[in-house]
């Protein structure tokens, strides 16, 4: 793998995908607001191999300063790990417009930012042209978990989005987009996501977002994931170096069950209720009302 940039590489999936990379001999880009943690991975490699830099994906300036350094050090990038986030809990109803815009700046404007600005580097700068780009979605994007309503939206938007970028490529730029969609995988989120008040009408501890609310606070709660996050950053290496990479790529056996229930629900909708499409159109002929319908 040649030169791969990844963002939130201070944990969890961004820390594991830096050292994957890493250990097998290539060259990492690693971006996070806090660069000292990473301390003890710069002294293990050459500047040669791992560039570190500080970057909040909600602040687009840094972006373009990030991919900037990286491109000046290692003249080309073909791999975005696009994975920084975070995660406020919280009743949808509950959840202060605060939480909920600082949730979309960085789980959606912030992949944003990065996805524009990757693809500019794949096209423009790589010679020849092309790169991958890695999406960090979630199994909430298949299936909304509740509590977690306002980082699934997020997520979910970041999905149409670059379904919205895979449509609209030139195939000769040769970019390559993947929806990374995993599940319960043990890393340290669930201690550094934020619990948001309650709002007053859930107060039932029986109610969905309640019993998941409860698993926080208690000890060991990363110990109800199973998912290996180093295993995971071994598929990220492999997926990046696949010639004809998935578009989606649901990672677990919850996201995979998730996957099967939407996949499975769309078409129990369209096949019941197909017939109230038979009588819906205008009488008249309309010729470009079919031409957008054949696309």
């Amino acid at each position: 793998m040649a030169p791969a940039l990844v963002t939130g590489a201070s944990s969890g999936f961004g820390r594991s995908v830096t050292e994957a990379v890493l250990a097998r001999g290539d060259t990492v880009v690693a971006t996070l607001r806090h660069p000292p943690a990473l301390s003890n991975v710069v002294a293990k490699y050459d500047a040669s191999r791992l560039l570190v830099l500080s970057l909040d994906v909600t602040k687009p300036d840094e972006i373009c300063v990030a991919f900037s350094e990286a491109l000046q050090a290692f003249g080309r990038i073909d791999v975005v790990f696009n994975n920084a986030g975070s995660c406020v809990v919280g009743e949808a109803e509950g959840m202060s417009e605060e939480h909920a815009r600082g949730l979309f700046e960085v789980l959606f404007w912030g992949a944003a930012n990065v996805t524009k600005e990757a693809v500019k580097t794949f096209r423009d700068v790589n010679k020849p042209p092309g790169g991958r780009l890695l999406q960090m979605s979630s199994r909430t994007a298949l299936e909304v978990l509740p509590g977690c309503t306002h980082y699934a939206a997020a997520k979910a938007a970041l999905e149409c989005l670059s379904e919205g970028y895979a449509a609209e490529l030139d195939p000769t730029w040769n970019i390559k987009i993947t929806l990374v969609e995993p599940a319960l995988f043990r890393t340290q989120a669930p201690r550094k996501n934020i619990l948001a008040p309650v709002h007053p009408a859930y107060t039932n501890p029986l109610l969905p977002s309640r019993k998941y609310r409860s698993l926080y606070g208690q000890p060991g709660i990363e110990l109800l994931s199973n998912g290996d996050s180093d295993k995971l950053a071994s598929a990220m290496y492999r997926l990046a170096t696949l010639d004809d990479p998935p578009f989606r790529l649901p990672l677990h056996k919850v996201a995979l069950d998730a996957a099967g229930r939407k996949g499975r629900g769309l078409l129990e909708a369209a096949n019941t209720y197909k017939t109230w499409s038979d009588d819906i159109y205008l009488d008249d002929d309309n010729t470009i009302g079919k031409l957008i319908c054949s696309h």
